[in-house]
């Protein structure tokens, strides 16, 4: 599917034009938007969707800075990521995520290519926002499972909950726990330590 990237767009928008881009596949046409992204947008292509989205509000950014400085806290050894390039293996496409955080140990990423292998991560943090929450629900889930990623931790603004996914088996997380923001929220191994979201 080809979709032009416009100018200034509502957040989450693509829009198909089969003649400028006719015959490119998915990845080129994805690897076409990114490039042509204004900066601080993210570019992502999930189960052979492009999705297109403008920076986050000041709200969802205290909760990943809150989250960083959490598991900064916790172990100076980890490296704290926002904006790192994950590749995920895909049932047809492969995949193309910019998660809100990527925890894995410091030095995982110094390299120079803009998308990597998940090998290194333990843990992913998507904070939802009312246009990207039914990906984080449901096509991220399946996406960070495939991949082997040990923990996704989802912040979950609209339902006031974080939701802890952990053990990973095919394209889901065979335990899933449900917790109240405001409460210590219990991160499983490899982190092992209890989140507090009382700033949330």
């Amino acid at each position: 599917m080809a979709m032009p990237l416009p100018g200034p767009a509502p957040e989450d928008s693509a829009s198909e034009d089969p003649n400028d881009r006719e015959g490119a596949t998915v990845e080129e046409t994805f690897e076409l938007f990114s490039a042509q992204a204004p900066k601080g947008w993210r570019v992502e292509l999930i189960e052979g969707e492009i999705y297109v989205v403008p920076p986050a509000n000041g709200e969802h950014e205290e909760i990943v800075s809150e989250l960083s400085g959490q598991v900064r806290d916790h172990d100076r050894g980890l490296g704290r990521y926002t904006g790192i390039g994950l590749s995920l293996p895909g049932t047809n496409d492969p995949v193309r995520v910019i998660p809100d955080l990527a925890i894995a140990p410091k030095g995982s990423f110094g390299d120079q290519h803009d998308w990597h292998a998940p090998d290194a991560v333990l843990l992913v943090a998507e904070v939802t926002s009312a246009s990207t929450a039914s990906r984080d629900r449901v096509l991220k889930i399946r996406a960070y499972a495939r991949a082997g990623i040990p923990v996704y931790l989802m912040i979950d603004r609209e339902a006031g909950e974080a939701v802890v996914c952990s053990g990973p088996e095919g394209d889901d997380y065979t335990h899933k726990s449900l917790h109240k923001l405001g409460t210590e929220v219990p991160l499983p191994a490899p982190l092992g330590f209890s989140l507090d979201t009382a700033a949330f």
